[in-house]
């Protein structure tokens, strides 16, 4: 289990170079005019994590398996997307099978390439962005409702679906109070609830200090996520390999790639954790929700691990690349017997004991 970022903006802001960059390919067309993209491209990108290989070197793993972040670039919105407009609910709906959004804003003047509404103006950009999404959950929030006529919701689905559509009708955002309503919401496909990431595409001058468009953008968003990447930047640097990457970084005064940055916002957005397997025949990461329990972290290895779980042995990464092995953190008494209860944490090397 990785998570899933669905990189939307309005045409011609840099998704699919940006997309391209990512994800070390050039299957997304990158044009300049609107709709190059129509169908949405998938990247799948290892997370590359420094812990999982040391413990793959101390295992003498046959095989390294990192978890993964899926990428999808989705064609441009335009103003009016929601009643059909450009590509219209098409990529709407691509958007509603993502964890997260990656809001990609021009924040860049160039006579080159062409502005969808002929002025830069990143704020005005989200603003579009915001209200197409807030008109496409009116309307399935509307149709919803519409069934519960039919006696097909119960009335405290209807009060939970009338109280959200007042909040989108006031263009607020919702807030989701508890499980049920989370539950609700996400099985109906709301967008106004997915968490986001708002990533300013700015030329190489700006990319470490910014400049007037970022600036209003964290002026106007300060609670908001927000990060800088310069997609061209991006684009050299995964064609370079690791040598030439750190040189070419350096020269520049970048610390991390953008990826990095996604996926460091990312985990932290969605807060995810990382617990890892390692043994001869492989070591591997895998992705969890913060404050997993240990019987529902052992699932995603194996549904039936859930219901047959006895224990788990635990050791801290940071302590089997210190004493080199479990059997060794064992004999310094830095093995944990954990039981159902368990919280897994961030860094955990887990074997878990199960039935048969």
């Amino acid at each position: 289990m990785g998570f899933k970022c669905g990189i939307v903006g309005l045409p011609n802001v840099g998704k699919s170079t940006l997309f391209n960059a990512l994800t070390a390919s050039k299957n997304a067309e990158a044009g300049n005019f609107p709709f190059c993209t129509i169908d949405p491209n998938i990247g799948i990108v290892d997370v590359i994590d420094e812990r999982l290989d040391h413990l793959s070197k101390l295992s003498k793993s046959k095989k390294k398996i990192y978890t993964n972040i899926t990428f999808v670039d989705i064609a441009g919105l335009v103003k009016g997307a929601s009643k059909g407009e450009g590509l219209g609910n098409k990529f709407l709906s691509h958007i509603r099978e993502v964890d997260a959004i990656i809001h990609l804003v021009r924040c860049f003047e160039s006579e080159k390439i062409t502005h969808v509404n002929s002025k830069i103006d990143p704020v005005n950009d989200l603003e579009t962005i915001k209200t197409e999404i807030i008109l496409s959950d009116i309307d399935v929030v509307q149709k919803r409702l519409e069934k519960g006529k039919k006696k097909l919701l119960n009335e405290k689905e209807i009060k939970i679906l009338k109280n959200k559509l007042e909040l989108l009708n006031q263009n607020r955002n919702i807030t989701i109070d508890n499980e049920e309503e989370k539950k609700l919401l996400s099985n109906i496909g709301l967008l106004s609830i997915k968490p986001r990431i708002i990533v300013c595409n700015v030329d190489e001058g700006s990319l470490n200090k910014g400049n007037s468009f970022t600036e209003s953008i964290k002026s106007m968003y300060p609670e908001e996520k927000i990060i800088n990447i310069c997609a061209d930047i991006e684009d050299q640097i995964m064609g370079l390999d690791k040598n030439e990457k750190e040189t070419f970084m350096k020269e520049i005064g970048l610390n991390r790639t953008g990826l990095n940055q996604l996926i460091k916002e990312g985990y932290d957005l969605l807060k995810l954790d990382t617990f890892f397997t390692s043994g001869p025949e492989e070591s591997r990461a895998w992705t969890i929700k913060k404050n997993t329990l240990a019987p529902k972290a052992a699932s995603i290895i194996h549904t039936d691990f859930e219901k047959n779980f006895i224990r788990a042995e635990a050791v801290s990464c940071d302590d089997f690349i210190k004493f080199g092995s479990t059997e060794k953190c064992k004999e310094n008494g830095k093995l944990r017997i954990e039981g159902k209860d368990y919280i897994v944490k961030d860094g955990d090397v887990l074997y878990f004991r199960v039935n048969p």
